[in-house]
């Protein structure tokens, strides 16, 4: 459900206008400069405000700001503080909101984030991906939780003989890696969206596993990155198994790759391609405090902090605020407005296409789309280049706002979205914006954009150095051929 226009859209004044604007959406506000106005009203001496998100196994994750003094039933406070609040749900993930701040504040998100409320979506989601009631606890007086966090250390074992797989919405990558080099790699297509049948998903995936395994002597570890979100290697959220029925869904698909890890019989990790995103950056560019943003059918993202570990957090870029316009582009899934989904991927081409004038047949897909656009960029067309220009500015304005909330130093993109001409223009546009209107970030940080080649496959070679290899237990190549 989205947020009803009257809980604070519609009521919220006119967000200051970027300098830079993308040329198909002259519309977008973005979010950032909303924030650093709110912080300004609110000065050093401004109300403190606390924000923790529980997760699984009592992980939480804490955020704190101001707000103004005289603030109360402020309808641009409560719009910001949402907002904020949506950022944080999202990117660290969690079943339970602590609240320590002003109590009419906390009443407001109470009464969004429940069954019936704006946030509806986002609370019933939560609740399924960690399994118990989403709730909004509001603090009493010296009671709020304690900062406590999960270092991963998955990632960058490159020994012995490796499969990595990247399951994308309209292919999916297979890697063969032996010591960290690839001996082989595909792409094979598949329509997982489409399909109710959960063992069409895994009798695809086993067969492009074994066909990997056939360039290797033997297999000593497989990882994987897919869309959606996977807690100890199970399903609780994925776009790829949209059409599954709830109660299949349950029964097949949330445990789909313990089945594969126990057919195998070799240390398995799956994690959220967006996670892998950052690992893929972290091995090619040998430094850490790496954000990885992936734009292609979707937006994902993955962080790895300075020490190169991974946060454990959700990391779902696509569903976060970036644009406070009050008629933003909407979330078809989620129903929210001005979320990274349509800013950062296919989708978002395609919406800034359509707003350039630019026309498609009824049937083309998206993928189509997106591949005709980027034909036409290559071949200067000014159209075409203006939507590679408008994700530039997107992702300019939208840095800053992403280190409010990760302390990030090095920002990769890849994806579809990012391949060719098109992706150099986006490049170009958002160091553009860096400059003029954040310096301060951009000498901080530093823009990558991966050559073709890794973008393509990167992914999948970095899945398969996830999980370490057990010493002494080899699954050989005549037991590969007994997995089907």
């Amino acid at each position: 459900m989205s947020l009803p226009e009257s809980e604070h859209q519609r009521s919220l004044p006119a967000e200051p206008t970027p300098r830079i604007l993308p040329p198909c959406d002259p519309g977008f506000r973005p979010i950032i400069l909303a924030f650093r106005r709110f912080l300004a009203s609110a000065g050093s001496t401004g109300v403190p405000v606390r924000i923790g998100l529980e997760r699984e196994n009592g992980f939480v994750s804490l955020f704190e700001t101001r707000i103004g003094r005289e603030s109360e039933g402020d309808e641009t406070t409560a719009y910001v503080v949402e907002r904020m609040v949506k950022f944080l749900l999202w990117s660290r993930g969690g079943w339970k909101i602590h609240f320590d701040g002003p109590h009419w504040l906390g009443k407001r998100l109470r009464s969004v984030y429940r069954e019936g409320g704006g946030r509806d979506f986002d609370a019933g989601l939560m609740s399924r991906v960690y399994e118990r009631p989403f709730e909004v606890a509001l603090a009493e007086a010296g009671r709020f939780p304690e900062a406590r966090e999960r270092a991963q250390s998955l990632g960058g074992h490159l020994g012995g003989c490796r499969i990595g797989f990247d399951l994308g919405a309209s292919d999916f990558k297979v890697a063969a890696v032996r010591d960290g080099s690839p001996v082989f790699s595909e792409e094979i297509p598949w329509t997982p969206s489409d399909q109710a049948d959960p063992d069409y998903h895994f009798n695809l995936i086993q067969s492009g596993l074994k066909r990997a395994a056939d360039r290797l002597p033997r297999v000593d570890a497989i990882g994987g990155s897919a869309a959606g979100i996977y807690i100890n290697n199970q399903v609780r959220i994925s776009s790829l198994f949209r059409s599954v029925p709830e109660d299949v869904f349950a029964a097949k698909v949330k445990p789909l790759f313990l089945r594969i890890r126990d057919e195998w019989g070799v240390p398995f990790e799956v994690v959220n391609d967006g996670e892998v995103t950052a690992l893929a950056g972290t091995m090619s560019l040998d430094t850490t405090s790496v954000l990885g943003v992936a734009m292609g059918s979707s937006q994902a993202a993955g962080f790895l902090d300075a020490a190169g570990h991974l946060p454990g957090w959700l990391d779902e870029l696509a569903f976060t605020p970036v644009d406070a316009n009050p008629a933003a582009a909407v979330d078809e899934w989620s129903g929210d407005r001005g979320v990274g989904a349509n800013y950062f991927s296919q989708q978002a081409a395609n919406r800034l296409a359509l707003a350039a004038g630019m026309r498609f047949p009824e049937s083309m897909r998206l993928p189509e789309r997106l591949r005709e656009v980027q034909r036409l960029a290559e071949a200067g067309d000014p159209l075409a280049a203006g939507v590679f220009e408008s994700i530039g500015v997107y992702l300019g304005y939208t840095i800053p706002w992403y280190a409010v909330f990760y302390d990030f130093r090095n920002l990769l993109v890849l994806g579809r979205v990012m391949s060719g001409t098109g992706g150099n223009i986006i490049i170009a546009k958002a160091a553009e914006v860096l400059r003029t209107e954040f310096p301060e970030a951009g000498a901080r940080v530093r823009l990558h954009l991966l050559d073709e080649k890794s973008r393509r496959v990167g992914q999948a070679v970095a899945a398969a150095s996830l999980p370490a290899a057990r010493e002494g237990r080899r699954h050989h190549k005549e037991r590969l051929h007994e997995v089907s």
